[in-house]
């Protein structure tokens, strides 16, 4: 019985490795390549950078295993070829070094304007709500009345986030007890809650609609029932809402 040459095998191995892969690569596509619904006003711009660095890591993936197979046919093992010990390039080091580097600074300088935007210039003329977490629930405080939290005539909801389509809400996050993490995807809001800490964060919807509210942080045994509504209505429906949750409150 003839044994076939190492060249061969290894052929035969790398062919068979990737017929096996192709479909799950081929199903996985639509996940790396869509996204979640954008109805946030700035989540283009979160959709751009996530795009951008999956393009990246993408490109540097596929040169990198392409490199690595061609390494192991390159130098695969061969009767009468014996290794040697090589030092390696001190160039190609400061090259790959280097390149990494310069591509998280461009990145951190694309990604500037989006995180003053969204983390530290605070919208006008917004609506604000106090969200504490605790486990495993979300209490959600608006303004009463008079316009102020911390107040009397504050409305409470629990798990029940509504909000105006077309206008800002800047959401201040509490927690409780421990880590929490206040996620909604479609909205491209991802805020942890930390004991001891005040954390102001906002988004303005685009369109009415209901999502979830997901706590994206393991914070106890029941964390995976840990998770609230967003409802988004029309300025007309949400006063009428408030109203009524006001009344209901009150009796």
């Amino acid at each position: 019985m003839s044994v076939p040459p190492p060249g061969r095998g290894i052929r035969i191995g790398l062919a068979a490795l990737v017929g096996a892969a192709a479909p799950s690569l081929a199903s996985a596509l639509p996940f790396w390549l869509k996204l979640p619904e954008n109805v946030s006003t700035y989540g283009g711009q979160i959709d751009d950078l996530f795009r951008l660095i999956l393009w990246i890591t993408g490109v540097i993936f596929v040169v990198v295993e392409l490199l690595l197979l061609y390494f192991l046919f390159r130098y695969r093992h061969r009767e009468g070829r014996t290794a040697r010990y090589t030092h390696g390039s001190n160039r190609l080091e400061v090259i790959w070094t280097i390149v990494p580097a310069i591509i998280c600074v461009v990145l951190a300088l694309l990604s500037r304007r989006s995180w003053a935007e969204i983390k530290q210039n605070m919208p006008q003329q917004a609506m604000n709500v106090e969200i504490t977490a605790e486990q495993f629930a979300w209490n959600i405080r608006y303004p009463g009345p008079d316009g102020k939290l911390e107040t009397p005539d504050d409305i409470v909801s629990l798990n029940q986030l509504h909000m105006p389509v077309g206008r800002p809400v800047i959401v201040t996050l509490h927690s409780k007890d421990v880590i929490h993490s206040f996620f909604l995807p479609e909205f491209r809001v991802k805020q942890d809650a930390v004991p001891g800490m005040t954390t102001r964060i906002w988004f303005e919807a685009t369109r009415v609609g209901n999502w979830e509210i997901a706590c994206a942080e393991l914070c106890g045994l029941g964390h995976y029932r840990m998770k609230g509504f967003v409802t988004v209505e029309t300025p007309e429906e949400f006063e009428r809402w408030l109203a009524e949750t006001a009344r209901e409150a009150a009796s």
